[in-house]
This record gives structure tokens, sequence and C-alpha cells, in this order.
């Protein structure tokens, strides 16, 4: 009859009194094991008759010093110091290293002493039966530890019987793992045929991959953990398709990139949409970007949000001598500095509160640390909430004229490079936020022309995974609370990229770009945004029946697709792969009346500035009759009174 479960927690607690004196029990243990083993090595070689009769008087004394001998260099080579709950070959091979040492000079001494009564069999069986004898202690511990735990897990909660995907190194880490936390693996799938029929960890290998919905029905399956972190592009999403074709909750072992960051492979996590993308990392020249960033001043602009604080961490890689962090929310900038600090403890790190739109301030902050390299990160991205009557000023202000400040400041500093994180939203733009960004890339365009020492250049992408504002949290807020999803429109497309790709890709502009260019990343195919709601409430476990999805129609300012380039770019290669120039033009006068108009100090309603935004950016379009009088001409274009 199986123990109950109040058994096993009595057990677990009498090991967790004994645990502070584990080193001091654990050596006790061993003593007795070698003692043991000595006794069993006389039996083996002398059979049980002659066990009492053929041993000389002085065995006892033998036996004593033996023993003192292994419990001595078991100190020396601190063997009691070993976790037994995670023996493994590391302390099998401590072991092996102890048990030859310590027999060698115990053989050393008996024949030094001429006891020739004890049998030299004897002598040299005893390291390899006490290694045995002190191993199978050790695992038989383990095995009871490892039980005791996942009946106290089952006792707390329901069973979680997993089936794993992939049969590799990251398969056998995690079910070691697995283990601790409770779990049950009832098996493994692999499509290498050399697999099939093989155990790994006790645990065996009971098809390929395609058979994942057969075995789920056949042997109970509550969770499909996928295990194949090296998979990348097509390959994966074929594996998570299989797995959510189970309707069952799906996990994954950490990707390769958060194993080379030291995550733990047991630390399964839910499949994130940056899993789904199902596109090939881009490489980047690492050699380049050292080149520009190492013993470099780097002052990054709106370092506490989602791109800005990935962008430190990636900045913080390559060995600045200086972070200087510009951050107008205190909670964000507190939160990125004690990221750093964990992370780069010893990277100098300036903290400064402030705002883009105050130049006094922003001229002295660069003439106090004089930064090589401004990343500016810091803009307003939320499209609707930018369409609305108060918010539209404070876009122009923040996004527009944030960054001719930023810029015309870093110039005067003699900073190097300057690069401003810019927006598909830009291309074309039909909303406030896209337009108040493209006026920004050629305000960096009109820079670049005017013959500064500092390089101008921009970095465009698509839609940042996790970011703040992502749909993706809204979508995974809406499944847990039982549904239904809502999408804007059943044709709407997004360009997706994952927030450390987005600073990767703005690392290396600075590295290799020249004045007056706009970087772009080739993002592959856009994505429907139904069909990203879809993967999700699938990968919960749910059915689009249960959850539901909802359209709500098309937000202020909202656009059915995206473009990374407008009609009048010209793009150009660059030595990275999937990494394209675009040559934007700028009418240098409407510029410089727009941001005239943005120094003002009186704010304007949101009709005006959409109305400034048309006669400083042609391609924008928006709607409303007020915009149509002024894109013919009916409205003229305000400017500051003389």
């Amino acid at each position: 009859m199986t123990p109950t479960p109040s058994v096993w927690h009595w057990l677990d607690a009498r090991l967790s009194r004994v645990r502070p004196h584990r080193e001091r029990l654990a050596l006790l243990i061993d003593a007795a094991v070698i003692a043991v083993c000595w006794q069993f090595t006389y039996l083996f070689r002398l059979g049980f008759e002659r066990w009492f009769s053929a041993r000389p008087v002085y065995d006892g004394w033998v036996l004593l010093g033996i023993v003192s001998l292994y419990v001595a260099v078991f100190l020396v080579l601190r063997v009691p110091r070993g976790m037994w709950r995670f023996s493994g070959f590391g302390e099998i091979k401590r072991l092996t290293i102890a048990c030859t040492l310590a027999g060698g000079l115990a053989a050393a001494a008996v024949m030094g002493a001429e006891l020739r009564a004890i049998p030299r069999a004897v002598l040299a069986l005893h390291p390899i039966v006490a290694l045995m004898g002190l191993a199978s202690v050790r695992i038989a511990y383990r095995m009871l530890y490892e039980h005791l735990r996942a009946r106290i897990s089952g006792s707390a909660r329901e069973t979680r019987r997993a089936l794993v995907l992939g049969a590799g190194d990251a398969a056998r880490l995690l079910l070691a793992g697995l283990q601790h936390q409770g779990w049950v693996v009832a098996g493994l799938l692999d499509d290498h045929p050399a697999k099939q029929r093989a155990r790994i960890g006790g645990v065996p290998v009971i098809g390929p991959l395609a058979s994942v919905v057969e075995h789920v029905r056949l042997l109970d399956i509550s969770h499909v953990i996928i295990a194949m972190p090296s998979l990348r592009g097509a390959a994966r999403r074929r594996v998570i398709d299989l797995a959510a074709e189970t309707g069952l909750p799906v996990l994954t072992v950490p990707s390769a990139e958060e194993l080379l960051e030291g995550a733990a492979v047991s630390r399964v996590r839910d499949i994130e949409p940056e899993d789904l993308l199902g596109r090939e990392p881009v490489v980047l020249d690492e050699a380049g970007i050292s080149e520009c960033l190492k013993g470099k001043c780097v002052m990054i602009t709106g370092a506490g949000g989602s791109i800005g604080s990935e962008l430190c961490r990636q900045v913080a890689r390559y060995g600045p001598s200086m972070l200087v962090l510009y951050e107008l929310s205190e909670f964000n900038l507190y939160t990125i500095e004690q990221s750093l600090s964990d992370s780069f403890p010893a990277l100098p790190l300036v903290r400064l509160i402030g705002d883009v739109k105050n130049a006094a301030h922003l001229r002295q902050v660069m003439a106090r640390w004089r930064p090589q390299i401004v990343f500016h990160a810091a803009a307003y991205k939320h499209v609707p909430l930018m369409e609305e009557e108060h918010n539209a000023w404070a876009a122009l202000q923040n996004n527009t004229l944030g960054t001719w400040l930023a810029a015309s400041e870093a110039a005067r500093a003699g900073a190097e490079r300057f690069v401003l994180i810019s927006t598909d939203k830009a291309v074309n733009p039909t909303n406030v936020m896209g337009a108040t960004k493209r006026a920004a890339e050629m305000m960096i365009s009109h820079l670049a022309s005017q013959g500064h020492a500092t390089r101008f250049m921009a970095v465009r992408f698509g839609n940042v995974l996790g970011s703040s504002g992502s749909v993706i949290p809204k979508f995974k807020e809406q499944i847990a609370k039982g549904g239904p999803v809502t999408v804007t429109h059943a044709e709407i497309t997004r360009y997706f990229m994952t927030i450390p790709e987005a600073a990767r890709l703005v690392v290396q502009a600075a590295a290799i770009g020249e004045t007056g260019q706009v970087y772009v990343l080739d993002m592959g195919e856009p994505v429907r945004i139904v069909d990203l709601a879809r993967d999700l409430i699938r990968l919960a476990g749910h059915t689009v029946e249960e959850i539901g999805i909802v359209y709500s129609g098309l937000r202020a300012g909202e656009k059915l697709y995206e473009e990374l380039l407008a009609d009048a770019d010209h793009t150009l290669p660059t030595p990275i792969a999937r990494l394209l120039i675009a040559r934007i033009e700028a009418d240098v006068s409407r510029v410089s009346v727009l941001v005239d108009r943005a120094l003002h100090p009186d704010s304007a309603t949101a009709d005006e500035v959409r109305r400034q935004l048309m006669c400083a950016v042609p391609e924008y379009r928006a709607v409303g009759e007020t915009i149509a009088a002024a894109s013919s001409g009916d409205v003229p274009f305000p400017v500051d009174p003389e």
C-alpha cells in the first residue's frame, strides 16, 4: 500500500532537522561504509567459512587505521561537502579520486609494516568495493529525496504528466530538473532513428515528433514540453505547431541565446510570440561593434523604456568606459540601473532624470559627460493615445522637437555618432505618432547634410514583441480571463521583431553607419494579428471556440498594414545580411518651420498638429475634414509670429 502524504512530510521534516549537521553525518556514514566494505572484501576473498578463522588478530587495528586514513583523505579533498541529493558524475569522480588515493596509501602502509597476514587481494579490491558502496549510498539518497519531493508535490497539486519533444542533451538535463519539481515524464519523442527505443535518464524514447497527438491520448499527458533549444526558423515553428495540435498547454526550455546568458534548462516557460516568428537571427559584426563601443562614453535617452533598457544591456556587453542613462521616469531609471548593476558591476553608470524637450538640461548634460555615442530612444509610441486631442501636441514636441534638440546638442558636444530609434509607422504615416517619427527622420537627414563632424543615422523597425503597449500582453491577459480576445480587424498585419533583435540592430547601425542613413531590417513576411491570437490561444491549451475572438474595428490612426520603405526611399545593401539602407529625401525648409513651431511655448490642438505635420511630411495622410482642407492648401501653415 502506498504511504500517505503525511508520512512523506514527516520524513522530509526529519531530514530537514539533520541537514545543518550534514557534513559530520556524511563523514560518519562514509566511515561506516568503508568499514563494512572492508569486511565484505574479506568475505569475497576468503569465503564465509574462512572469514573468521583466517583473519589475523590485529585485523581490527588495521581496519581502524584504514578507516582513519580514508577519513583524513576525504577531509583533505572536501568529500563531505558534497550534497547527496544532487549527486551525479562530479560527485562520483571526486569519490574515485579519494578512494584511489586512500587505497594506495593504505596498501603502502600495510606492506611497509610487513603485515603479511593481510591478503594483498583484499588491499587491491577494497578501494573498488568502497567506491561502489559510497556511490550506492549517495545514489540511493538522491532517489529517496527525489521520490520524497515528488510525493509531497503530488499531494499539494494534481500530478503533472509531461511528454517531452526532443531527446538530446537539453532533454537529458531537463529530466533531472523536472524530477526535482514534481513532474512525471511519460516519454520522449525524437525524429532521429538512432534514438528510437533508447532511454535517457530512465525515460524511453517512444516515437517520432509527428506521433505527439497519438501518445498524448495514450499516456494521459497534461503538458507538452519542447526540449530543442537550438532549433530555429521554420523547423522550430513546425515543432510548435505539432505540439499545439494536442490542445494541451505547451512549454519550452529556454532558447539557445537564453542558455548562453545563464538560464537553466529546467526553467521551462510558456511559448512566447518570438518563438513563433520562424526567422533566423541576424548575424552581426561583433568585432566592428566592439571597436565602435569599447572604451567609449555612451549616452542613451529613454534608457528605462522597453527598447532603451535592452539597448543598455547590449551596449554594456561591449565594455564602454561609461554609460549615461537619461530617463524621464524615475521608476524606469531605477529599474534599469539595478539590472545593469547586477549584471555589469564594474561598469560606471551615470543616472540622470531628464526630459529631451529641455534644451538647457540636455546642453548641460552633454557638456558635462561628453558622450561619444548617443542612442536616442526616448519617444511616445502608443498610436491611438497620440491621436487624442490633448496628446498630439505632446507627441510633436517629444518625438520631433526632442529628437532635434538631442541631436543638435550631441553635435555641439562633439559626439561621434547619433542614432535615432525610429519605427515602420514613419513610412507613409496615417497617424500623429508615425508622422512625428517621420519628421524626426527628416531632421536627422537635414542635420547630416550640414557638415557636422557627428554622424547622424536612424534605425527603423516594426512592432517589438514584449514592449510597453504591445498587443501580446493584452492577448495573454484576455486568454487568462477566459476571453474573448479582441482584434481590431481580421486582415490587419504587422511586422514583428524581438526586443533583443531590435537592440542589436541599433547597435550594429551605430558601428557601420554613415551619416544620413536610415537602416531597415528585412523582417520577412508580416504577421496577421488574428493568426497570432489563435496561436496564443492554442498554446495556452484552449480552442478558439472556447476563448472566442471579437473584432473591435480599427482604432484612430491605425493602418491595416505597415511598410518598412516609403515610395521615395532608395535602398542599398549592407555587409550585414538582411540589413538595408534607406536614403530619405528631406525638405529642409519644411523641417525648419516645423521645428520653429514646436519650439513655441503655446500648445496646439490635435487638428493644428496634424496640419503642421502634413505640411512638413508630404506623405502623411490623416483623415478628417480639416486635414483634407490642409492637403488642398486651403488652410495656411501656422508659423511663429515675429
